[in-house]
């Protein structure tokens, strides 16, 4: 029998509840699955430290939306990756989120690279027990929407860079031009001067913001 030690970190218990039993269901018969579990940032952080300092995970299941540790250090579920990432480079590391916007995906493979990523729109049971499975063993696995997403990436990554994903990104929620310097550091001229390229790029003439976001959009930038 193989012990496999597991962390599950999402805000709704029920949904953790779900995972654990489609996984113990349908894992292998010389499993043994061992799972913790954690609903915010501050209990997950605990139960990261003491593995790290004990036995480490196998494998971690992190939902990007979460609330955040008293001190604000963590502000989310990449937070917590990224702590994972640190503290036990051994672990298989699992996005799962209800965020499907390509900047959202896109950074999140860029910042974490994680060892399987799935839309929660997208899942299944049984995708997710596939998913597990070929996380232990052959990873990476990511559903239909994150390598939707990942192809656009790979056709257009010479024309936009990570600023003006981010840039496209806060555009289009409501961030107005002149407060895109509270997100970025980059200076305002720097900012229009960007913001001039890619309505060149994406072929916009007029001097609307939404004309831009809605031309990204349709390219799967957004």
């Amino acid at each position: 029998m193989k012990n496999i030690y597991i962390l599950m970190v999402d805000d709704h218990p029920i949904i953790i509840e779900g995972y654990q039993n489609t996984l113990m269901a349908t894992k292998n018969e010389d499993q043994t699955l061992i799972i913790d579990t954690a609903n915010n940032c501050d209990a997950a952080n605990v139960l990261l430290q003491k593995a790290a300092a004990e036995k480490p995970y196998d494998i971690c299941f992190f939902d990007i939306s979460l609330p955040p540790s008293a001190d604000g250090e963590i502000k989310s579920g990449e937070d917590l990756a990224m702590i994972c990432r640190d503290l036990m480079p051994n672990t298989k590391v699992v996005v799962l989120t209800m965020f499907n916007e390509s900047y959202r995906i896109y950074s999140i493979v860029k910042d974490i690279k994680p060892d399987g990523f799935l839309i929660k729109s997208d899942l299944t049971s049984m995708e997710l027990a596939e998913a597990f499975q070929v996380i232990l063993t052959n990873p990476p696995y990511y559903s239909t929407t994150v390598n939707n997403v990942l192809k656009t990436s790979v056709i257009d990554k010479t024309y936009i860079d990570e600023h003006n994903r981010k840039i496209l990104f806060l555009l289009s929620q409501g961030v107005k031009t002149k407060n895109l310097v509270e997100h970025l550091d980059l200076s305002l001229s720097a900012i229009e001067k960007r913001k001039k390229q890619l309505k060149m790029l994406f072929s916009v003439s007029d001097a609307r913001d939404e004309t831009l976001i809605e031309a990204a959009r349709a390219k799967g930038f957004i």
